[in-house]
């Protein structure tokens, strides 16, 4: 018979591959990590790496904005999984450059022109690149919290004419069904209560505040648009209260 792998300790080979990204804690030593992929079981695993959810594991990320802390953290009440990527000292308490990047993957991964989210993926790490600190929280919070299958349906019905509020609506769903609790949950384990917020959506910087953390500065983050684009780009500014390039921060 064959069993179907611990999803609860998917986080495990990314954690042990990286020895130098560990702050909490010592890795295992090559001998002792050889046994224990050959015993193909976690038991023995420093606590830091132990898969448990609403746990941070922590790993180096090189990437083309420079190299990064890669962390990861699975909700224990929805069991969906988040992650940050960090660059800097965080935990000093003073304010962090922080961009709330939800995931698109038609954006993020499919080089779609609909929308402007892989641009400001982009453009919220080089930021955070360039000022040689901060954070960037990517939340599995997809077509704003509706799915990617409903954000399809929802697609097609732009397609149609409608624009992406009204797409929403139409399949009887919210405008925005995002939660920011996680956010703020990552916010804590990494030390952060003070922010410095790349967005241009003024209910993000609503939601962390009412959540306790200080947003000390808002800061926009507008892509070029393009013909694709252009009108989902003006209803989030015309009907979801979005900061356009030409308002005032």
């Amino acid at each position: 018979m064959r069993l179907a792998p611990d999803m609860n300790a998917r986080f495990l080979p990314a954690a042990a591959g990286a020895p130098d990204a560990q702050p909490d804690g010592p890795l295992p030593s090559a001998p002792e990590l050889a046994g224990l992929v050959r015993a193909s079981a976690p038991i023995g695993l420093p606590a830091h790496l132990q898969a448990v959810p609403g746990t941070l594991v922590s790993c180096r990320l090189p990437t083309r904005f420079g190299e990064f802390d890669l962390h990861g953290l699975q909700d224990p009440q929805t069991g969906a999984e988040h992650a940050a990527m960090s660059l800097g000292r965080l935990g000093d308490g003073e304010p962090v450059l922080t961009r709330l990047h939800s995931e698109c993957l038609t954006g993020d991964t499919l080089y779609s022109l609909k929308c402007d989210c892989g641009a400001q993926l982009e453009g919220g790490l080089a930021a955070i690149a360039q000022a040689g600190r901060g954070l960037l929280l990517y939340l599995r919070q997809e077509g704003r919290g509706i799915g990617l299958v409903n954000k399809i349906r929802a697609y097609a019905l732009q397609q149609a004419g409608a624009d992406t509020v009204e797409a929403n609506r139409l399949l009887g769903l919210p405008d925005d069904a995002r939660d920011y609790s996680i956010a703020v949950t990552l916010l804590g384990q990494l030390g952060i209560r003070r922010v410095r917020l790349l967005t241009n959506n003024p209910a993000k910087v609503e939601a962390l505040q009412r959540l306790g953390i200080e947003v000390v500065e808002r800061l926009p983050l507008h892509m070029p648009q393009n013909p694709h684009n252009q009108a989902y780009l003006q209803t989030k500014s015309r009907r979801m209260g979005h900061y356009g390039p030409d308002e005032p921060v």
